[in-house]
């Protein structure tokens, strides 16, 4: 029977245990470069299984809040390698979650204050962060964006393609996620509340998760697939983002992805950081896991979104490989051994969630 400290083998890491640390935006990164203090926060937390990096901008098109890191100027990449050497010193491994935002930005963050992109020019009803003439943040409403014109597409697909060889080469990461949830630019690719599409990346729904699937292709070609995982999110409402017919949808994504070679898949199972079932919007998740297997995936099974040691175990037992968890780390750099000795865990201070320094950052305390 699978525990979650057990070893297991993910691409060509071998896990110590299963727990991995899923991405968490903290707007630390002032000028979205990476610091010292990112470094001991990711390094205080090496005991996890797999530590997957915050959401990191692979061109400042990609930008979508202030003080988030990017992945495409020389100071992120030596910020970043400062960070990946303190996780490696503390023998941990790390992937770096590549990020595009589309239309969940804001003008204010934009190259030249241009609008954000997105399949179709449709605003997404959220907000972002943005930070004031005082330092402080402040949650605004998200600009409106343009539609991008299919001639565009093959650059953005460039643009995660070199974002991949940079994190490796360059800054020092074990591996790469593809970030495909959260209605994100490629989760909006895929469904149909933003994709409105008539042309070969809209409609159907080969058509829609065609840029998602070339970008994995590029990745997989760049730095081979054993270092790459992509991350789906079904039925989460972040965003703003729906689709009318997830279930299908989502079957095919993970039976295209299926031959790639990846090195796990990613599931946020019901809305990010929410409910685990989201009132209409059914969806089987067994059923999802079934078809990625049964088109002949080898990778890990990694699975999101609200787990605690026992459900964890559930889950393994019906074949998951690896549980991701979020929250849970920003208040327990040491939850592995938490989990393990079953201890209490720490409570996190929301206020502090966004931005500012070392408190509520670095200052969570360890077991004695």
């Amino acid at each position: 029977m699978k525990s979650l400290f057990q070893p297991v083998q993910l691409g060509r890491l071998h896990l110590p245990n299963r727990i991995v640390m899923a991405p968490l935006t903290r707007n630390r990164a002032p000028d979205a470069i990476p610091t010292p203090l990112m470094a001991q926060y990711y390094a205080q937390r090496a005991s996890a299984g797999l530590i997957i990096s915050e959401a990191t901008a692979i061109t400042h098109q990609g930008q979508g809040y202030a003080d988030v890191p990017g992945l495409y100027s020389t100071e992120q990449l030596d910020g970043w390698k400062r960070v990946t050497d303190a996780v490696h010193g503390q023998g941990g491994r790390i992937y770096c979650q590549l990020w595009h935002v589309g239309r969940v930005s804001h003008v204010d963050l934009q190259p030249d204050r241009q609008q954000p992109v997105a399949p179709s020019a449709i605003t997404a009803r959220t907000k972002t962060w943005l930070k004031k003439a005082d330092g402080t943040g402040s949650f605004v409403a998200t600009s409106e964006p343009r539609a991008l014109d299919a001639g565009e597409l093959p650059g953005i697909v460039q643009d995660f393609r070199h974002a991949a060889r940079h994190a490796v080469t360059s800054a020092g990461f074990d591996g790469v996620e593809v970030h495909g949830a959260n209605g994100y630019l490629l989760d909006q690719f895929l469904k149909t509340g933003a994709n409105q599409r008539h042309d070969d990346y809209g409609g159907t729904i080969p058509n829609r998760a065609r840029l998602l699937l070339e970008v994995m292709r590029a990745v997989v070609e760049e730095i081979g697939a054993e270092r790459v995982g992509v991350r789906l999110s079904p039925v989460t409402p972040a965003n703003d983002i729906a689709d009318e017919h997830p279930q299908p949808l989502f079957e095919y994504v993970v039976r295209e992805l299926a031959g790639m070679g990846l090195a796990y898949v990613h599931v946020i199972e019901g809305a990010t950081g929410g409910p685990r079932e989201v009132d209409g919007r059914p969806f089987d998740y067994a059923a999802l896991q079934r078809a990625w297997r049964e088109a002949g995936a080898k990778g890990a099974w990694m699975v999101n979104n609200g787990y605690d040691r026992r459900l964890a175990e559930q889950a393994l037992e019906h074949g998951a490989d690896v549980v991701a968890f979020g929250r849970p780390f920003i208040s327990n750099p040491d939850l592995v051994e938490r989990l393990r000795a079953n201890a209490a865990l720490a409570d996190i201070d929301k206020a502090t969630l966004y931005g500012g320094g070392a408190q509520g950052y670095t200052d969570y305390p360890a077991l004695k």
